[in-house]
């Protein structure tokens, strides 16, 4: 029985991980694994500690994001991958506490990566937003030309 369950997954593990491969490279030594979903036209990266299973922060790809930063709310500026960015706040609606950043990279080629970190504390949020600063974006199909 537990062969034919390993069966059934695997060609399910072997799916996730080839969209994975679209997600960027994570920090070497960071401990993270991506778990990656793809749709008609994005793939969304969540960036998974592999200490408590817990998320450090997820990536959006797609031809053009939704996310449109609000000036008011920028906190800070911070180059990843080359590319310049503005850090905004954000809030969860469902959780006060919480320390929200998002950015957005124009990757070109029609190509954004929506970057969203969310944190319990400023410390984490801060060791979260260093992790994702040192992302390196991969070509993607994302979006197409």
């Amino acid at each position: 029985m537990s062969l034919l369950l390993a069966a059934l997954l695997w060609p399910g593990h072997a799916l996730a991980q080839s969209v994975a491969e679209n997600c960027p490279e994570l920090p070497s030594g960071s401990s993270l694994h991506w778990e990656a979903l793809a749709g008609p036209d994005f793939v969304f990266c969540k960036a998974m500690r592999e200490s408590d299973g817990s998320q450090a922060f997820s990536v959006m790809l797609r031809a053009e994001s939704s996310f449109r930063p609000d000036r008011g709310l920028r906190e800070d500026k911070a180059v990843i991958d080359g590319h310049k960015v503005s850090w905004y706040r954000g809030e969860v609606a469902t959780r006060q506490n919480v320390h929200v950043r998002e950015t957005l990279v124009d990757l070109g080629r029609k190509s954004t990566a929506h970057i969203v970190l969310r944190a319990d504390s400023e410390e984490q949020l801060a060791r979260n937003q260093l992790l994702a600063e040192n992302l390196r974006f991969r070509p993607t199909s994302v979006g197409g030309d």
